[in-house]
């Protein structure tokens, strides 16, 4: 059965899902900040920072307003270039908020090797298989069956986001998790995020170049501000593409200048010109001076 969209665009959905969801995760973030962090964190020490909340209060609003009306409404009936936008936020924006938001001691707990989520976690954010996983889901989530299906079914829809998130959570940990070790070097992280940007070219510019429409789904009359529906493919591949590229050039732009900075503070010299020794060119010519240069300079040959 393929998806008739309503002719009453703008009309007020609710969402109880969404609502649950995001309680849920607040719930869940007092509760450890609350109850368990004074446990965990030595006496005298914060259990979370300033950082920490304000980075939780960033990911929970983006996520709402991905997963809410009215962008939710639109992106699944309309048009799918704001599917790509949803996509986008939670995949590129939420996760490091979220990794941001974590805590150490909180993260610890989470991915402790002695436990089978924390050893499921560390091996699926190592860079190779977080890098691999992340974008084949990215490409599968682009094929026409998956995308009609998910319009159709609203489970699947959620599931197809489930993954989606997940395979993000895990594919950010190389570059800001908060735990220290299972970050990659700025060097590396610059070269990752690289790759990360590369492989959703392809999708989008099969997105870009299509003649016609990719998903019966979004082909239907009622177009939204008038967009065609080769016209709305063409936006998702940019949103895809330029957008979604431009985010993680802005990230190697800030790991290289991280970079730039440490080496600097290990070798302040590393980067300095070197100046021969010589004395300023305003001061005072002496006899002393020039005799002093003459006796260190060997006399020219004879020519005898």
């Amino acid at each position: 059965m393929i998806f008739a969209a309503e002719v009453d665009i703008w009309r007020y959905q609710p969402h109880p899902e969404v609502w649950l969801l995001v309680m849920g995760a607040i719930v869940l973030a007092v509760y450890a900040v609350r109850v368990v962090g004074p446990h965990a964190v030595p006496a005298g020490q914060p259990v979370v920072s300033r950082r920490n909340v304000v980075a939780y209060v960033l990911a929970i609003v983006a996520l709402w307003g991905a997963s809410d009306w009215p962008l939710h409404d639109i992106s699944e009936e309309y048009l799918y270039s704001s599917h790509m936008l949803q996509h986008i936020i939670i995949s590129f924006i939420v996760p490091p908020l979220l990794l941001t938001a974590t805590p150490e001691w909180l993260a610890r707990l989470i991915m402790s090797p002695d436990g089978r989520a924390g050893t499921w976690i560390r091996r699926f954010s190592h860079p190779v298989v977080a890098g691999v996983v992340f974008n084949l889901v990215i490409a599968v989530t682009h094929l026409t069956n998956i995308v009609n299906t998910s319009v159709n079914n609203g489970i699947f829809h959620y599931l197809v986001h489930l993954v989606v998130f997940l395979a993000s959570m895990m594919m950010w940990i190389p570059v800001v998790g908060p735990i220290h070790e299972l970050r990659m070097k700025l060097p590396g992280q610059m070269v990752y995020l690289f790759l990360n940007s590369v492989i959703p070219t392809v999708p989008a510019a099969f997105l870009t170049f299509a003649d016609g429409a990719l998903y019966e789904v979004y082909d239907h009359p009622v177009r939204l501000w008038g967009i065609s529906v080769v016209s709305d493919q063409q936006a998702a591949g940019v949103i895809m593409k330029l957008v979604g590229g431009m985010y993680l050039w802005s990230w190697i732009i800030g790991r290289f200048f991280q970079w730039h900075r440490a080496e600097l503070g290990d070798r302040p010299d590393l980067f300095l010109v070197p100046t021969p020794d010589v004395a300023p060119l305003d001061a005072d010519l002496t006899y002393e001076a020039v005799q002093a240069e003459f006796d260190r300079t060997d006399p020219a040959p004879s020519d005898n």
